[in-house]
């Protein structure tokens, strides 16, 4: 079994935490409604995903340092490493609903400063210190990652915000300015795909899962900023309250209008080019913008006393649910097949 789990830990894409970016956030939904029992199901496997892939990535950082390397480099791949930012803060914010303050403060510790490093390395290394021109050829979905990890710091620092009196001004300045710097990385990743989708040939193949981060990435935008208006008084949430409550239902909006566009990209890509629709990695990246944006909904129609949109998030969810399930279930059969099976197999990498 060594012989066939280490090829795979070699080559695991740096954004599998995109299993615990879905599992978690679709849990959070579940919280959010009621339905504790299969919220805390799911809630124990996001951890289980979590520590297991902790202890993997531990694995291919000592064993396969190269490989780890390489992916920083490269352009298709290094942003999946923001999915570790992500994953953390999900994991932080389900915790906050079961009331374990403590932890979802030493997750987004973790987080925070993992965004601060990779918010730094990864650019430089797969984009600015990349000697191949041009660049902008490999953009891809996976760009939006960067504003998911930034929203997920907002998310759990808003959260904290009213728990924690003592540190209610830093938390509040951490939530708006990573949502601040989230929004700003959102608009330049749109400018960098679109750009990438308009002037280099597309191929269905290229139209992969991760491009559904596009619109979760809005999503988590969406709920950073109804977390930010339900915080409690402070310099810097007075000063911004009234236009980040805006600027969320304005990006709910836009998320609503880019669903119907991925379906299409789906379709044009699965059916009409008869591109095999098969287990891998990047489909959690399907997963867990359908999960945001229930939780999207629910939040916003609380915050803002909208009823339409928190039903429209309510019904969502069990959308949700459904594709986790059968995406849980293909990848339980395909990690079976890849480690018991005859031949050994690897998984897909983001991007």
């Amino acid at each position: 079994m060594h012989r066939r789990l280490g090829p795979m830990v070699e080559s695991l894409t740096p954004g599998y935490f995109a299993l615990v970016m879905a599992s978690g956030i679709v849990s959070l939904g579940l919280s959010l409604t009621g339905y504790d029992l299969l919220s805390v199901i799911l809630f124990g496997i996001a951890i289980g995903g979590y520590v297991i892939l902790c202890g993997l990535n531990l694995w291919r950082f000592i064993g396969y340092r190269h490989a780890m390397q390489d992916d920083f480099r490269a352009t298709r791949r290094a942003f999946g490493f923001f999915t570790f930012v992500a994953g953390t803060n999900v994991l932080g914010a389900r915790a906050g609903a079961q009331q374990w303050y403590d932890v979802t403060l030493w997750l987004l510790v973790v987080a925070g400063a993992a965004w601060l490093v990779l918010g730094y390395v990864v650019p430089w290394s797969a984009v600015l210190g990349r000697q191949e021109r041009p660049v902008l050829a490999a953009a891809n979905g996976t760009w939006f990652i960067w504003v998911v990890a930034s929203q997920s710091v907002a998310v759990a620092a808003a959260s904290l915000e009213v728990v924690f009196d003592g540190a209610r001004q830093p938390l509040s300045v951490l939530a708006i300015v990573s949502w601040s710097v989230g929004v700003f990385l959102y608009a330049a990743s749109a400018v960098f795909v679109s750009l990438r989708l308009m002037l280099y040939p597309l191929r269905p193949e290229d139209l992969d899962p991760p491009y559904w981060v596009s619109m979760g990435a809005l999503a988590i935008t969406v709920v950073a900023g109804a977390r930010i208006v339900e915080m409690d008084s402070a310099p810097m949430v007075d000063a911004t309250r009234g236009l980040i409550a805006g600027l969320s239902v304005v990006f709910w909006g836009f998320a609503t209008w880019l669903i119907p566009v991925l379906v299409a990209a789906g379709w044009w890509r699965h059916v009409r080019h008869r591109v095999p629709l098969r287990y891998e990695a990047t489909l959690w990246s399907i997963i867990f913008p359908l999960g945001m944006y229930a939780v999207a909904g629910i939040y916003l129609g609380r915050a803002d006393r909208l009823p339409l949109v928190e039903a429209i998030g309510t019904r969502w969810l069990w959308l949700a649910v459904t594709a986790w399930l059968v995406v849980f279930v293909a990848m339980i059969r395909h990690l079976a097949i890849a480690v018991f099976g005859r031949a050994a197999g690897t998984p897909d990498r983001v991007g």
